[in-house]
């Protein structure tokens, strides 16, 4: 039963581990009206969502707590710093309350906690919440206006747009620079791995990497003198690979003038400068003397940025581009399940902060949308869901970004001088700590998955059987 206390039946709990003294502690200034209702509201709403797990919120006045920790799901401790918090949660739902753990208006214990209470209890908070949905939608064309360009937004702008430069993504990644799921074997422990036993070693991340390129080029069916098209090169990776170990010529495609150039670099240091060519290009611009060249496609995690409109284009061009026999498609997505799938998807975190005007598919989208654009030329030859291989991947990169902060803010802070900013920065690494914990939840509890789709010429033989 959820239920109240004030900070004169108990402590409160400070950012750190220390208990602060409410008795000693200087009164705040009161809550607005719009502040107070917008807690009212959100409150209202937890008291019948919380079915499993339990939340504990501490505000400056009192302590609310919803759920029983009996119930066996995740526990919750959130600190409410600013009271902000609760008008960025009234006024935009989760994109708000994302906005609030970036800026520093809310502490949690643990991130990963509020991402599974959340996914436990979706029924029951869709169920108690159309009023309030009703009335978050009204209130979301206001919140521009109610919030202007205060300085938080300033910065909350600032942050979404200083993702480009390749010594961020260094931090993290493998040595190959691969920003997608890898695939964890049982040399590195499984998926598990880095939570059980010995943990995690130095090299785990850059095995599980290297197995997923192979992983994909085996199912391309590659092999020496064949030509490859990629969309989306990302830093080169997987492009190198094919071209050093498969003997492949490749052609791949980004729109990131940086990621060109690091990939460039790469492949010149490999000695490949003249079998692997990145061209800065849309997908849709491919030229008209590519029909029909190449052996092989491939795209890995690129299909959530082409948007559902243009699915049935981007499989045509696959198609023009393919020989008509004896020629394989490998793409890899993120995706949602069919059955949450919708070519509309709302603003959240992942689109405004992340990847914005992404869309995630869903399998079947992908399939039916590769038939029709080919007239049936493509035939699905196999479909693998790598989703419980992708909480190890982000839980990986969060440690990495951890143990590397320092330094990469003297590298981001050389470009980007508001970065040097101290109080930036730290919003900055809350917005990468966010993802890593919202993304990985949504992996672990089925809310979305990751696919990988082969296909194959529908006349095409890919195995001896007689």
């Amino acid at each position: 039963m959820p239920h109240r206390s004030s900070p004169s039946q108990e402590s409160v709990s400070s950012a750190g581990s220390s208990t602060l003294d409410i008795s000693t502690a200087a009164p705040a200034a009161p809550y607005s009206f719009l502040t107070m209702f917008a807690r009212s509201s959100i409150l209202t709403v937890l008291r019948s969502a919380v079915v499993v797990g339990y939340m504990r919120i501490e505000d400056r006045d009192e302590t609310f707590h919803f759920g029983n920790e009996k119930t066996g799901g995740a526990v919750v401790r959130l600190k409410v710093l600013n009271g902000k918090f609760w008008t960025r949660v009234f006024a935009a739902g989760d994109l708000g309350f994302s906005e609030a753990y970036m800026i520093g208006d809310v502490h949690i214990e643990n991130l990963k906690s509020i991402m599974d209470l959340w996914l436990d209890n979706q029924s029951t908070v869709a169920s108690v919440s159309s009023l309030y949905s009703r009335l978050l939608a009204a209130c979301t064309g206001l919140r521009n206006a109610f919030f202007g360009q205060t300085r938080s937004r300033a910065r909350l702008n600032a942050i979404a747009s200083y993702d480009q430069s390749n010594e961020l993504f260094q931090a993290f990644l493998s040595k190959e620079m691969m920003y997608s799921c890898a695939l964890w074997g049982h040399e590195e422990g499984g998926v598990r791995g880095d939570l059980i036993g010995n943990g995690a070693s130095a090299d785990d991340l850059e095995c599980a990497q290297r197995r997923k390129i192979h992983h994909v080029l085996r199912a391309a069916r590659v092999k020496p003198g064949d030509r490859l098209l990629e969309f989306g090169t990302g830093w080169g990776a997987l492009a190198i690979e094919a071209a050093a170990t498969y003997g492949c010529e490749v052609d791949t495609l980004t729109l990131s003038v940086e990621q060109k150039a690091l990939a460039e670099e790469r492949i010149r240091a490999r000695g490949l400068a003249g079998r692997v060519r990145v061209h800065l290009m849309d997908y849709r611009d491919i030229p008209k003397d590519w029909e029909h060249c190449f052996d092989a496609f491939v795209s890995i995690e690129m299909l959530e940025h082409v948007g559902s409109k243009y699915y049935k284009r981007y499989f045509e061009l696959v198609d023009f581009a393919l020989k008509p026999a004896d020629a394989t498609v490998v793409v890899t997505s993120s995706t949602f399940p069919e059955g949450r799938y919708t070519g509309y998807q709302a603003d959240d975190f992942m689109r405004r902060y992340m990847w914005p005007n992404s869309c995630l598919p869903s399998a079947t989208v992908l399939i039916d949308s590769a038939y029709a654009a080919s007239h049936g030329r493509f035939t699905l030859e196999g479909v693998e869901n790598h989703a419980p291989h992708y909480p190890r991947t982000l839980r990986t990169w969060d440690r990495r970004l951890r143990a590397n902060k320092g330094a990469l803010q003297d590298a981001l802070g050389a470009r980007h001088p508001a970065l040097r900013d101290r109080a930036t920065y730290a919003s900055f690494l809350r917005k990468w700590e966010y993802l890593f914990a919202y993304a990985g939840a949504g992996f672990a509890k089925g809310y979305i998955t990751c696919h990988m789709l082969t296909f194959v010429r529908a006349s095409d033989v890919t195995a001896a059987c007689d």
